[in-house]
């Protein structure tokens, strides 16, 4: 199964600095460029855009080189003057920015609450063991031969 094509549809807004679209649909390797290219069209419209609200309620997920898009968009935005919002983010994608450390940085005055850790992801690298693993056991210099 494949995911939906991605589409960026522009919403309604009173005010001209600022644009909204909302992002439906999976943003993956095949559909990345495309979903680069329309969100960037709002930066096309002149100087006076301040904010770009992107509403990714709709958004079913993006790999790799969809979060590189956002990042690029996220770039491109800095450049014009324009400051980026994802807005109305769901849990996965919460997620997805915590792990890789994007959370704070592609989210304008984000500062980490109680409820927000980064305990799990410290886990994830940890050792399972605090014994050495046999690789170090056997390496020249590894663990037995500490002073």
């Amino acid at each position: 199964m494949t995911p939906a094509a991605i589409e960026v549809i522009t919403a309604p807004s009173s005010d001209e600095t600022v644009a909204r679209l909302e992002v439906h649909g999976f943003v993956d390797y095949d559909r990345a460029d495309h979903f680069l290219a329309l969100a960037s069209r709002p930066l096309e419209a002149g100087p006076g855009l301040r904010a770009l609200h992107l509403d990714c309620e709709h958004l079913d997920g993006l790999d790799s080189m969809g979060l590189a898009m956002v990042l690029m968009l996220h770039r491109r935005t800095t450049a014009a003057g324009v400051t980026l919002y994802l807005d109305q983010r769901s849990p996965a994608l919460e997620r997805l920015l915590d792990i890789t450390g994007t959370l704070e940085y592609l989210v304008p005055g984000y500062t980490e609450t109680p409820s927000t850790s980064t305990e799990p992801q410290a886990m994830a690298y940890r050792r399972t063991s605090d014994s050495a693993s046999a690789a170090d056991r056997s390496r020249p210099g590894g663990p037995e031969m500490s002073s």
